[in-house]
């Protein structure tokens, strides 16, 4: 199954129907393009093809499988990353040696690549293209433009994709943030004037289709943040997704304005804030301490911030409750601030650590439970959606990104805002944009690959 030079085709592998390791396919002139390619984790109780049973507490990376490509991939032109999120990117290190093709990417997000491509010994097999916003790269018979949106990572770029049978607007993950605080922001003029173009289609992140009204800026956050930190008298801890770099901007003000001391707490802190000063992202006046001195420091001169928003085992927040991490132990009087949303399926794990936390007698505050905003979804909400409908103007909207009732959401917005069209469907389905627009349902049979020791394995 190859397009041909009439066809314009939409394959989405992963992602669409969940949330989570994303990987799509554009299919013209005989060519394929691949737009991500990211990681997701398993619930507990599911069960590997090797028999092993995956419990909460020892979850492998999972990623979609990738078999009808690899099986193509003299046919793959390339592989481009929106952004740096795992569920986009996670999986190249494992999935790359399947592809072996070219990598397409913003350089925050290369930075990010390179790491992982050191830990599996391939950082200098795997051609990496850095691509500036705005610019636009021939990859095979597709022209690809990236595109300035915001997200809840520095420099995410959405993407024009012209084809000589059609365009394509993908968004990739996106909201529209005035102060983003960090990296490019963006302008309604880069999408009415693809409007006037013309857009075939336009496939769309879901996650928040379902939310109403408009999401919240990140600078809107530094008040409910400083109001819970100055309220404190003991330690601070703050928990929040890693690669908000912006967060950790709004942290370190907050540490210079009420008289602590920010260190990092967890790998993935520490590697995206190195990312970020090479990317040249990091803002000179936000300074940051040794970690090991957290320990020695008077209680109210502590503002740490650590990863384990989610519950996830051996992180630093997980060991900080345990009395296990090495750097210092909470004490009663102690706060931690959740300042990030529960990703759905993490719910019991999150409440664990809540209790757990409790039990020390440390103060707890959650975004539910705060005055003031303390986390700001990087996902677009329904008058998102709709002002980017009616500045793009597509032919076709197709809903990406999201479970089912996410996805059904998003195509009502769409079609209330003037598209003529949503297409709704799920992993394996072809979508048909050009000549003739619809669904061939399930012509690829998906499923997902595990990450053991051994290697890549399939899971049920």
């Amino acid at each position: 199954m190859n397009p041909e030079q009439s066809d314009l085709w939409f394959l989405p592998l992963g992602g669409t129907g969940e949330i989570g390791m994303n990987l799509n396919l554009y299919g013209h002139d005989g060519a394929w393009l691949m737009v991500d390619c990211g990681v997701t984790f398993p619930k507990p109780g599911r069960i590997a093809a090797d028999g092993t049973v995956h419990h909460r507490g020892e979850p492998p990376v999972q990623m979609a499988d990738p078999a009808f490509i690899a099986d193509r991939r003299e046919r793959l032109a390339g592989l481009v990353i929106t952004h740096a999120h795992e569920d986009h990117v996670g999986a190249v290190p494992y999935l790359w040696p399947l592809l072996q093709c070219p990598i397409y990417t913003s350089r925050f997000t290369a930075e990010i690549l390179r790491r992982k491509l050191a830990e599996f010994d391939l950082l200098h097999r795997v051609p990496i293209i850095e691509v500036e916003t705005g610019q636009s790269k021939q990859i095979g018979p597709f022209s690809v433009q990236w595109l300035a949106l915001t997200h809840s990572i520095p420099d995410p770029n959405a993407l024009m994709i012209r084809t000589a049978a059609g365009n394509i607007f993908h968004s990739g993950d996106w909201k529209l943030d005035e102060q983003p605080l960090v990296g490019h922001g963006y302008s309604p003029k880069t999408f009415t004037d693809l409007a006037n173009e013309g857009v075939n289609a336009m496939v769309c992140d879901s996650t928040n289709a379902t939310v109403s009204g408009h999401s919240v800026s990140e600078a809107a956050l530094h008040q409910g943040l400083l109001r819970a930190t100055r309220s404190a008298e003991g330690r601070v801890v703050v928990t929040c997704f890693g690669s908000n770099i912006a967060r950790l901007h709004t942290l370190a003000s907050i540490a210079r304005e009420t008289g602590r001391y920010m260190g990092l707490l967890g790998r993935s802190l520490i590697n995206m804030s190195g990312a970020a000063r090479a990317a040249g992202l990091w803002d000179s006046a936000d300074q940051l301490i040794n970690p090991a001195h957290l320990g020695y420091l008077p209680r109210d001169e502590v503002l740490a911030v650590a990863t384990g928003s989610q519950g996830e085992p051996r992180t630093a927040l997980r060991r900080l409750a345990s009395g296990t991490h090495p750097d210092f132990e909470l004490e009663a009087g102690d706060t931690v601030i959740f300042s990030a949303r529960a990703i759905p399926g993490n719910e019991e794990s999150i409440e664990a650590l809540v209790t757990r936390l409790k039990e020390l007698g440390v103060r707890v505050i959650t975004a539910e439970d705060a005055d003031l905003p303390i986390h700001a979804s990087g996902h677009p909400a329904q008058e998102e959606l709709e002002l980017m409908y009616k500045w793009v103007k597509p032919a076709i909207a197709i809903p990406v990104h999201g479970e089912a009732e996410h996805m059904e959401a998003h195509a009502d917005i769409a079609k209330a805002t003037g598209v003529p069209r949503a297409m709704v469907g799920r992993n394996g389905d072809l979508f048909m944009i050009r000549p003739v627009p619809g669904i061939r349902r399930q012509v690829v049979e998906t499923g997902r690959l595990g990450w053991h020791k051994e290697g890549l394995v399939r899971v049920e």
